[in-house]
């Protein structure tokens, strides 16, 4: 049984309970998302594995996930990256969104999600329980796909991608 932190709309804990729970009740709780770069300044994509209890087979960010009760958000992050895609990284904290997505098998995510990016160059081994396939792909690839193939990609993804594009953007207008 995995627990997840509840939390109000200002990112205090305002609770713990189990992680499916949370899902089916659509309660508001503490979620990050990992997006990292190469030196080309191309984006990791994973798709999600088959067996995933939402969103399976969909394209999104490198990672995912929730922090564990007691556990820094930034800390999560840094563990999901190693458990989904075999590697470490320096990660900075981005920005932050609140999203609500229910889904067609009765769970609902709604989430405060705390966004990081980083950069890597090297060796990815994927967690095949986690991660069914892997790329890089521009900053422009995505966009024209997300916009035309949104249904290829999760919820949050394409929620948080504008907001990651700005962020790219600002980084790498120099």
């Amino acid at each position: 049984m995995e627990n997840v932190i509840l939390v109000n709309d200002n990112d205090e804990q305002v609770g713990v309970m189990e992680k499916m729970e949370v899902h089916q009740k659509a309660l508001l709780h503490r979620a990050f998302s990992v997006f990292i770069f190469n030196e080309d300044g191309q984006m990791l994509l994973q798709q999600r594995a088959a067996k995933k209890y939402h969103s399976p087979k969909l394209w999104t960010n490198a990672c995912c996930s929730h922090p564990r009760p007691g556990e820094p958000t930034e800390k999560a992050a840094q563990r999901r990256l190693r458990e989904e895609l075999g590697f470490h990284t320096e990660l900075e904290k981005t920005f932050e969104f609140i999203y609500n997505a229910p889904f067609d098998n009765g769970l609902t995510e709604y989430e405060y999600d705390h966004v990081f990016t980083g950069f890597y160059e090297g060796d990815i081994k994927p967690n095949p329980a986690e991660v069914l396939d892997y790329c890089y792909m521009s900053m422009d690839e995505i966009a024209v796909s997300l916009q035309n193939y949104p249904h290829k990609y999760t919820v949050w993804f394409g929620i948080a991608f504008p907001r990651i594009m700005d962020w790219w953007k600002l980084k790498y207008a120099a």
